[in-house]
């Protein structure tokens, strides 16, 4: 729960503005504003207060405690032009609050954590438990020392400063394993453990959490990677497995006897499978999550354990950019741009988005025309593990990278796709409203589409009275598709069809040209064009190509 506390007439607007925009996540308290304060930072995880920030800090001060146990503090000055993350930054999340505040009233965020002021990636950010000397190593960075940087494994972490991976006094260590840790050391302790627990009715979360440890003990490693409990569905409710999960801020999940029969283990046993439908338990549910046995099945009273490994899956961000300008990037794009270690794309939309790449970020660019290589790249960093985005202007699932990036990537991978506006939407927004109704995206380009093929589309939409947005329209080699095209839209709508050519929407040298279909001069266009031909219905309206919905008032 967010809690809200505003004292002057200005503050409580904001504050109620700001309960309309997050409906049943905030609570309002009343003044006086020390009682408010004091109320407030018992019952909630964040606050947002209306006052000054020298005002705030005078009440807060007698009750801070910890880093990781005070609640996100943000301020808000009286006319909402500024959002300061006052406590709690990376802990309590009052960065992330912060940005969502201003966001809300288009103010300023004043972030002054200072690996987000420099653009550098918290290690205390990545939401995986840390060991040993963090604010020392974390300063080293800021201060571009010399780190070392040791792993285990690949893991998808953001990109670190270019000092890391060299010799250096200071080391930053991703491992599941015990480690020595001194002054100079930080453990970052990666989700890579799976617990797999089975048990006799009535065991306890004492027992249950023993025996982990035992077992963790015996493998030589770090409770702070252990990622999941498993176990049987028939053992799903069972008190004592339930606890221990809470206890140990574990998800618990659990899997069908027949599934779990199914895997092979070294240690079956009969007593597993009378009671509750397959040979092992622990065995089986720790390698149904995990992907390597560890510890094998360890015994207590009334519980069984086992460990298992997971091996760390890489990440492909497919990442549309829009048509250009930098205000049409969307925050998503932006984040998954400063998440990513790896970044692979054409040189010139690389370009476009250095400035936003956080120090470290390893850029993999290519020139035009080598689109299955770029793919095959961006997958390949992935699977070594890294986390990758690959971008593409306009929208990258249309025309562009998202279909031979996924067509090479397997279930190995995690995938996810950032949407961008698409140069279409983008040339449709400057010459009116012509996609107001259904319309057809075709490309002219015969590089990879037989002419004959992109013929019988161009008749289907022109017979289908579809409005028809023409990419890649005219090249220098393929100067003859675009009037071949319109020629065979002009048989089935009138000379006078509103049409237009936009080239270089939202980038510089921008033009804008609304003509008709009998006018529309195929010379006019490039690869940088896109063409809109309007449908039977499209009108001109105030030098605006408008397409009519249909609606009844319009009639």
């Amino acid at each position: 729960m967010i809690g809200l506390i505003a004292i002057t007439r200005a503050g409580r607007a904001s504050a109620a503005q700001l309960a309309a925009a997050w409906p049943g996540q905030t609570r309002i308290y009343e003044p006086p504003a020390k009682q408010a304060l004091h109320r407030a930072w018992a019952e909630c995880d964040e606050l947002v207060c209306f006052l000054a920030v020298g005002a705030t800090t005078r009440l807060i001060a007698p009750l801070l405690d910890s880093k990781w146990t005070d609640p996100a503090v943000v301020c808000v000055d009286e006319p909402a032009r500024y959002a300061v993350a006052l406590v709690g930054g990376h802990a309590a999340g009052a960065n992330e609050l912060c940005a969502r505040v201003a966001e809300v009233f288009g103010a300023q965020a004043i972030i002054t954590t200072a690996t987000d002021a420099t653009g550098l990636p918290g290690l205390d950010t990545l939401d995986w438990p840390t060991e040993g000397a963090l604010a020392a190593v974390s300063r080293a960075l800021l201060d571009g020392e010399p780190v070392r940087f040791e792993t285990d494994a690949t893991w998808p972490l953001p990109p670190l400063p270019v000092t890391v991976g060299g010799a250096g006094l200071y080391r930053i260590v991703v491992t599941d394993r015990i480690v020595g840790v001194d002054e100079h050391t930080v453990v970052l302790r990666p989700p890579s453990l799976v617990v797999g627990v089975g048990a006799s009715r009535g065991v306890t979360s004492d027992e249950v959490l023993g025996l982990i440890g035992e077992a963790l003990a015996v493998g030589g490693l770090a409770k702070g990677s252990v990622a999941t409990l498993a176990t049987v569905e028939a053992k799903a409710g069972e008190e004592g497995i339930v606890e221990a999960a809470r206890l140990g801020g574990w998800p618990l999940v659990a899997y069908p006897a027949d599934r779990l029969a199914a895997v092979p283990v070294p240690n079956p046993g009969a007593a597993a499978l009378a009671a509750v439908g397959t040979p092992s338990v622990a065995e089986a549910a720790a390698l149904v999550s995990g992907d390597v046995l560890m510890v094998p099945k360890r015994k207590s009273a009334m519980a069984t354990v086992a460990l298992a490994r997971i091996r760390p899956r890489g990440r492909l961000a497919v990442v549309g950019l829009g048509p250009g300008d930098r205000d049409l990037v969307t925050p998503r794009a932006i984040a998954e741009l400063r998440r990513a270690s790896v970044v692979v794309g054409l040189d010139r939309y690389i370009r476009q988005i250095r400035d936003v790449l956080r120090p470290g970020t390893r850029v993999l660019s290519s020139g035009l025309g080598q689109e299955e290589e770029r793919a095959f790249t961006a997958v390949t960093q992935a699977r070594g593990g890294h986390a990758v985005a690959l971008v593409g202007s306009g929208d990258a699932g249309v025309y562009a990278m998202a279909s031979p990036a996924l067509a090479m990537a397997g279930a190995d991978i995690d995938v996810v796709g950032v949407p961008g506006i698409t140069a279409g939407l983008a040339a449709a927004s400057l010459l009116g409203a012509p996609l107001g109704h259904d319309h057809a995206l075709i490309s002219l380009s015969d590089l990879h589409t037989p002419w004959e093929v992109i013929e019988r589309r161009v008749r289907a939409a022109a017979t289908g009275d579809f409005v028809v947005i023409f990419y890649n329209p005219r090249s220098a080699d393929r100067d003859w598709q675009l009037g071949a095209a319109l020629a065979i839209l002009a048989e089935h709508r009138p000379p006078a069809t509103p049409a237009g050519i936009v080239r270089n929407a939202y980038r510089p040298g921008q033009q804008v040209m609304l003509t008709t279909l009998a006018e529309l001069d195929p010379a006019a266009a490039d690869m940088n064009t896109v063409v809109i031909v309007g449908a039977t219905s499209t009108l001109t309206v105030a030098d605006r190509m408008v397409t009519p919905r249909g609606y009844r008032w319009q009639c």
